[in-house]
């Protein structure tokens, strides 16, 4: 990780499906995730970018991803990857705040002409992609967008926490 950001690199790895191991549990196997995470590394980048059984953008291994265009923020559809804590709260605060969220089918080439991108987990919360396969992302620097949620992503934790003090 640099100080800006996230470089990813999309792995040859596959989310798995459905029918063998449910992608959206958290289980004990984790070894497509490591092998994606060791090709990412290999290749340069911090993370991997994950694509499902049907060559549509997924996830990376250890967090949720999105993409900004234009005025809409992209996730995945949820069917092949861990649905997290983390991107149910981005979905769900950025529709209430009038931000068009999606969840839906997108490809890399989707991506690589994104205005942004983001990944989302537990603990980072939401941290910029600045790059993907090489290829920088918008301008390759934290967007107005993502910032803008990361401001409603912190002001509802700082509501839940105070909520249960």
């Amino acid at each position: 990780m640099t100080a800006t950001g996230v470089r990813l690199f999309t792995s040859t790895v596959r989310r798995g499906s459905p029918d063998y191991l449910d992608p959206r549990l958290n289980c004990h196997s984790k070894l497509h995730e490591v092998i994606a995470l060791i090709q990412a590394l290999e290749a340069g980048a911090d993370e991997a970018l994950m694509l499902d059984i049907h060559g549509f953008v997924s996830t990376c291994n250890a967090t949720n991803f999105f993409i900004v265009r234009g005025q809409e923020v992209w996730t995945s559809t949820g069917q092949y990857c861990m649905n997290g804590i983390t991107r149910g709260m981005v979905i769900t605060l950025g529709r209430r705040a009038g931000i068009p969220v999606y969840e839906k089918n997108f490809s890399l080439t989707d991506v690589y002409d994104a205005d942004e991108a983001f990944v989302t987990g537990t603990f980072g919360g939401l941290t910029p992609v600045i790059s993907v396969d090489g290829r920088t992302i918008g301008n390759g620097q934290l967007g107005a967008m993502t910032q803008r949620l990361t401001a409603l992503y912190r002001a509802g934790i700082e509501a839940e926490v105070g909520a249960s003090s």
